[in-house]
C-alpha cells in the first residue's frame, strides 16, 4: 500500500519543531506533484512535536542502538516489579538510572550538534529525562520512544505498572490474637451436653457417641491448625510485603532527592551557560564595533594615502615649473649680455 516512507517520516520528526511546518508542508506538496495523493494525505495529518519530544525523536533516529537497550531493560525492569523481586528490581533500578544518564548526555551531544538547535542552556533536558523515565513504566511510551515519532513529552508517576498492594503493619498483639484458637459459638453449652453423656456413658450406645465425638474434636483441632498456619503464612507474607515496600520508597525518596540535585546542577549549570554566553555576545558586539573602527581608520589612511601622492605630484608638477622657469630667464640674460 503506499505511502509515506520510513525515511521521509524520519527526516520530518528529526527536524527542529520550529521548521518541522515548513519541512512537512514541502513533502505534502513534493507527494502532490508526484501523484501520491494517500502520501500526501498522512503527511499533511503529521504533528509538530515539542522540543523535548523532538530531541527524544532525534536520539531514536539517530542511536536506535542505545533506545533499543532502554526499551529492553524497561521490559526487564516492569517484569521485576510485577513479581516482586526486590534484589532484581533493585539492581534494574541502579541500571535505569545510569542509563537515562548517560541518553541525557547522548542528547545534549545531539543536539549540539544541529545547526539550528536551541542553545545548550536552554534545552528542556528534564522534560527528555522524565520522558526516558515515563518509558520504564509505560510500554505505550516506550514504543513511542523507540519509533521516533514522540509528539510532546511524558512524565513519570507512581513506582512501576503494577497497582501497590494495600499493606499494613501487623503488630505482635495481632499476630498473637490471629494465632489464639478461635472459640466456637456454644462452645460453653457443649460442655453441660459432653457431661452429660459422661453420665450415660455406661451403655453402648452413649460409647459410640463418644467416640463419634472425639473424632469430630479431632477433625476440628486439625481445621483449627490449618487455619492458623494459613494466618502465620499470610503473615509471613505482609511483612515481607512491608519490608519490600519499605526498600522500594526509600529507593524511590533516594533517587527523587538524586533527581532534585541534578536539577538543580542543571540550573546552576544553565546560569552559568547563560552568564558565558552574554559575555559571549557582549565580546561579539565589541569586536563588531572595532572591526568598523578599524574600517573607518583604513578607509581614512588610504585617503591621506592618496592626498600625499597627490600633494607630491603637484610639489613635483611646480619645482619642475620653477626650474623651467628659471632656465628661461637664464637665457634670456645671456641674450642681453651679448646685445650690449
Amino acid at each position: 500500500m503506499p505511502g509515506p516512507s520510513t525515511e521521509l517520516i524520519q527526516q520530518l520528526y528529526r527536524t527542529p519543531p520550529d521548521r518541522f511546518v515548513a519541512a512537512r508542508d514541502a513533502a505534502v506538496a513534493e507527494a502532490r506533484r508526484s501523484g501520491d495523493a494517500v502520501t500526501a494525505r498522512q503527511v499533511a495529518r503529521l504533528r509538530r512535536p515539542t522540543v523535548a519530544a523532538w530531541l527524544v525523536n532525534l536520539l531514536a533516529i539517530s542511536r536506535p542502538e542505545l533506545v533499543a537497550d532502554l526499551v529492553q531493560l524497561a521490559d526487564a525492569l516492569r517484569t521485576a516489579q510485577r513479581e516482586l523481586r526486590g534484589p532484581r528490581l533493585r539492581e534494574l533500578s541502579a541500571q535505569r538510572r545510569a542509563v537515562v544518564g548517560a541518553l541525557v548526555v547522548e542528547v545534549r551531544k545531539l543536539a549540539a550538534a544541529e545547526p539550528d538547535a536551541p542553545p545548550a542552556g536552554r534545552l528542556p533536558l528534564a522534560e527528555v529525562e522524565a520522558t526516558l523515565n515515563a518509558a520504564f513504566s509505560d510500554a505505550e511510551v516506550a514504543e513511542q520512544v523507540r519509533a521516533g515519532r514522540l509528539l510532546r513529552a511524558a512524565t513519570y508517576a507512581g513506582f512501576g505498572e503494577v497497582p501497590r498492594p494495600q499493606l499494613r503493619l501487623v503488630t505482635d498483639d495481632e499476630e498473637r490474637e490471629e494465632s489464639r484458637p478461635a472459640r466456637r459459638p456454644g462452645a460453653q453449652r457443649e460442655r453441660p451436653e459432653a457431661a452429660s453423656r459422661t453420665d450415660r456413658a455406661a451403655s453402648g450406645t452413649d460409647r459410640a457417641a463418644s467416640g463419634t465425638d472425639r473424632a469430630a474434636k479431632r477433625a476440628e483441632q486439625a481445621e483449627r491448625a490449618a487455619q492458623r498456619a494459613a494466618r502465620a503464612e499470610r503473615a509471613r507474607q505482609r511483612r515481607a510485603l512491608d519490608r519490600e515496600m519499605a526498600l522500594a520508597q526509600a529507593d524511590q525518596e533516594r533517587v527523587e532527592a538524586e533527581l532534585a540535585e541534578a536539577a538543580a546542577q542543571e540550573r546552576d549549570g544553565a546560569g552559568v551557560l547563560d552568564g558565558i554566553e552574554a559575555e559571549l555576545a557582549e565580546l561579539e558586539r565589541r569586536r563588531a564595533v572595532a572591526e568598523q573602527d578599524l574600517s573607518r581608520a583604513k578607509l581614512a589612511r588610504r585617503a591621506a594615502e592618496r592626498a600625499v601622492t597627490s600633494a607630491r605630484r603637484r610639489a613635483g608638477e611646480v619645482e619642475a615649473a620653477i626650474e623651467a622657469l628659471a632656465a628661461e630667464e637664464g637665457d634670456a640674460d645671456a641674450g642681453v649680455g651679448a646685445a650690449d
